[in-house]
């Protein structure tokens, strides 16, 4: 995967020092198996690690994971920078909406870290055969992103207009009706103004009468996330971009009923419209069936 320099198989927050994979399995250890991921955050966001890490579990399955159970096949995130917690908690906050049973992801810190034996490294390279319950096909989602050359702060803020950074970085809100996108609904697609990540479809936007593009759905619920948001003296659920945790608007649970119930309000200066027939030439030319 671009980005990400280098994996280890191991044990995580193991009561014994250096334990064995016959100490783990037996239970004695508490340690859960467990995979370190070296990356450089200039090249891959952690909510893109994350976003793959959860399509590769079953998030609400305890203590197994395919055909392998006990404890220390629990599924878990252990972080070594306090710095991360807000992303994860984001993230899980954002899965846990779309699950009526509760997570059994455990979240903590990561407190020892223990490499496994050679021959449970690189284990699908050396045995290309062996079961492993990861569908492939997240192998070459995996291989096929593309490394992402990240801003600083001041560089981001040069190239957007004004509104565009309070909106995406302070979380201000547009003007309603007078917006650039509001009465856009030529057929195309709507990414991310920050980053470029693909987030919505003309085909799923509608004329709410709100004043702010409307949409039914993302084209991936990964590629958002979602908090609940108390300011002006109200209750609302926040959207936010995954890939650069930049404020976009809020969902609302009135949409058409026919296509979900739910009306994502997306403010215009959070978004870039590519018209269908640039798509390609911009390099979103997968998404283009996808349109009606």
């Amino acid at each position: 995967m671009p980005g990400v320099s280098g994996t280890t198989a191991g044990y995580a927050n193991s009561s014994v020092p250096n334990p064995s994979y016959e100490q783990v399995c037996s239970g004695a250890t508490g340690a859960a198996e467990t995979v370190r991921v070296e990356y450089d955050a200039d090249s891959v966001g952690l909510s893109d690690l994350l976003m793959l890490f959860f399509k590769s579990i079953d998030p609400v399955s305890v203590n197994r994971q395919g055909g392998d159970s006990g404890p220390q096949y629990r599924t878990g995130i252990y972080y070594t920078d306090a710095a991360d917690v807000p992303v994860i908690e984001a993230q899980l906050a954002t899965l846990q909406r779309r699950h009526t049973q509760p997570l059994a992801i455990e979240f903590a810190p990561l407190e020892n870290f223990y490499p496994a034996e050679d021959y449970h490294q690189d284990y699908l390279y050396k045995n290309p055969g062996g079961y492993c319950h990861v569908n492939p096909a997240l192998f070459k989602e995996a291989k096929a992103m593309a490394a992402k050359k990240l801003e600083s702060k001041q560089e981001l803020r040069a190239r957007l207009t004004p509104l565009q950074w309070e909106v995406t970085q302070n979380a201000a809100t547009e003007r309603p009706f007078v917006n650039e996108y509001d009465n856009e609904f030529r057929k195309g697609i709507y990414v991310d103004i920050t980053d470029g990540t693909p987030l919505f479809l003309s085909t799923d936007k509608y004329n709410s009468g709100c004043g702010w593009p409307a949409f039914t759905r993302p084209i991936d619920d990964d590629m958002l996330t979602e908090n609940t948001d108390t300011s002006f003296g109200r209750v609302r659920t926040e959207v936010k971009s995954a890939s650069s945790d930049s404020h976009l608007g809020h969902v609302f649970p009135d949409g058409p009923a026919e296509s979900g119930g739910l009306r994502y309000c997306i403010n215009s200066a959070a978004l870039r419209f590519i018209p269908v027939e640039k798509m390609e030439e911009e390099g979103y030319g997968k998404y283009i069936p996808l349109i009606k």
